[in-house]
């Protein structure tokens, strides 16, 4: 191989772009608002249209097997730093760049002028949360975690009243401690199996003596934790909710994105080191993630039912789905994987388009009932720096409507949008499983009842918010929106729709996606087996 076709650099793109416009940005004064918005978007319409090349590009099979591999520093692999793209990883970047662009739209008006550095911290937490999706190496996937985490320390805080400050004190230190757990769970794997290349790791698993294999489980353990408290399983995201509700509302959809990184990193490790390969190690850990997501559902549910604030009530809608997705991986069929990956698209956005919704509805409230629900400091000058005085968007309250409705039932698993579509295809999956294997469990039969008491409780609460929003206040008066604000939620809305009626095709997608990860042969081979560019070794750029 003489030189690296240009194609392949696309693959480190969605990490080096906003690492450079969010240095780019720092220097910028304050006051240029526009001018930071200008990069922060055009830096966020690159980034998708590089996701939607590398997604057609791992799916059209460019690359042996769909799987492009991006040699960092020439090194190859497992020795050096190996970014991997397939058709996974490509879809959480599409599904990143999506909703980082409405929540830029969003954000523009007023948002971004809260506090400082919002833009540069934005490129840095979409540089975190790509590198995530791209990296195959343990240590690595460590340090985009912690950019990802410094990036929304930050954010959290931003536009700080003493509502943020408190979740923030709250939601730093548990972070913190989980990332303290993240690289104790790295240095025992790596003194197990010597290597933290999770490619290599995965041919090594099989191999390992008795002593290494019991270092290796409790590693993975204690790496579980880490990923678990970050993707909020009970009792390990008990940070959730407080930290939903308090943040500003486009950093409340972008935490929605966060929380699926460490259901991620726990699909794309487990998958991986523990399948079918790993011989008397396999399956490690799956029962535990199974259980594990049913109380989280149950958690997430009554939780739900026991809330009234909008912010809380989406943190536990995204408990519920943190639960579901984890009972998915413990399952492990490909097609309940399929119809999983297929719940986490329409969730996401669903849950996106909420918290960007509920910032919206609470004004239609009168400024009396506001003055009564929530306390002054709400009110301080730095969390609300201008009042919607703009052009009023004709039909209003429907459109407001409209979308919370879409979004309950997105969210709830209601027919007839992606929610339902995505909670019939599981329950079809994992009943078609158990008759396959000979006859249905009632482990199974407990799943589904979880599942569907989760959605019921979802349909109260939101509900319950929708009749106290716009029914039982009265005299409604129609707020004033701005486009900007208005356009970034019903796209997301819309794309819930999309992808409902296109269920078909995005069910082969994700069906196709899913084969692919239960078999692990084919990683070995495109990231053990990608040759380094012998031309550039030979001027003096490789080893």
């Amino acid at each position: 191989m003489s030189d690296l076709p240009w194609l392949q650099h696309l693959i480190i793109v969605p990490v080096l772009l906003p690492l450079l416009v969010g240095a780019l940005l720092i220097p910028v004064d304050q006051k240029r608002h526009t001018l930071k918005f200008v990069l922060g978007f055009g830096s966020g319409l690159l980034l998708w249209g590089v996701a939607l090349a590398l997604l057609l590009l791992a799916d059209r099979e460019h690359w042996p097997q769909g799987i492009g591999v991006y040699l960092a520093a020439n090194w190859s692999a497992p020795f050096g730093i190996a970014l991997m793209v397939d058709r996974l990883s490509a879809l959480m970047l599409l599904l990143t760049a999506t909703i980082a662009l409405a929540v830029l739209v969003f954000a523009a008006w007023r948002w971004d002028r809260v506090g400082v550095s919002f833009h540069s911290l934005f490129q840095f937490l979409l540089m975190g949360l790509n590198g995530a999706f791209l990296t195959n190496d343990l240590f690595n996937l460590f340090v985009f975690f912690e950019v990802m985490l410094a990036a929304s320390y930050g954010l959290v805080l931003h536009g700080y009243n003493l509502r943020r400050i408190q979740a923030g004190m709250q939601y730093v230190p548990v972070n913190l401690v989980a990332s303290l757990l993240f690289l104790i769970g790295v240095s025992l794997i790596y003194a197990a199996a010597g290597t933290l290349n999770i490619t290599d790791l995965a041919t090594r698993v099989a191999t390992l003596g008795a002593q290494d294999a019991w270092l290796l489980q409790i590693g993975a353990t204690v790496l579980a934790l880490a990923f678990l408290t970050k993707g909020a399983m009970w009792p390990l995201g008990f940070w959730l909710p407080t930290t939903y509700a308090s943040a500003s509302a486009p950093v409340g959809a972008m935490l929605v994105l966060m929380t699926k990184v460490g259901v991620y990193a726990l699909l794309r490790v487990w998958l991986a080191v523990f399948g079918d390969a790993a011989g008397t190690l396999g399956g490690f850990g799956f029962d535990a993630l199974l259980l594990g997501g049913m109380v989280t559902l149950v958690f997430g549910a009554i939780g739900m039912l026991a809330s009234q604030d909008g912010g809380r009530i989406a943190g536990y809608a995204a408990i519920i789905s943190s639960g579901t997705l984890l009972v998915v991986i413990g399952h492990s069929g490909g097609a309940v994987l399929a119809a999983g990956l297929y719940y986490l698209l329409g969730s996401t956005l669903a849950l996106a388009a909420f918290m960007l919704l509920i910032e919206l509805a609470e004004r239609i409230r009168p400024p009396g009932a506001a003055l009564l629900a929530i306390t002054m400091e709400a009110f301080a000058i730095e969390d609300k720096p201008e009042e919607p005085v703009g052009v009023g968007i004709p039909g209003t309250l429907a459109f407001l409507g409209l979308s919370f409705a879409a979004c309950a039932l997105v969210i709830a698993g209601m027919p007839p949008l992606s929610g339902f579509v995505a909670k019939f295809s599981l329950f079809h999956a994992m009943l078609d499983t158990a008759e396959n294997a000979g006859s249905v469990a009632g482990t199974t039969w407990l799943l589904i009842a979880l599942i569907v008491l989760g959605g019921l409780a979802a349909i109260i609460a939101l509900t319950r918010l929708g009749v106290r929003t716009f029914w039982a206040s009265g005299v409604l008066t129609p707020p004033r929106l701005q486009v900007s604000e208005a356009v970034p939620v019903g796209v997301l809305v819309l794309l819930c729709v999309l992808l409902t009626v296109r269920a078909e095709p995005v069910f082969g997608y994700l069906g196709r996606t899913a084969d692919g990860l239960l078999h692990s042969a084919a990683y070995v081979d495109r990231v053990l087996g990608e040759p380094v560019v012998e031309r550039a070794r030979a001027g003096g750029l490789g080893r």
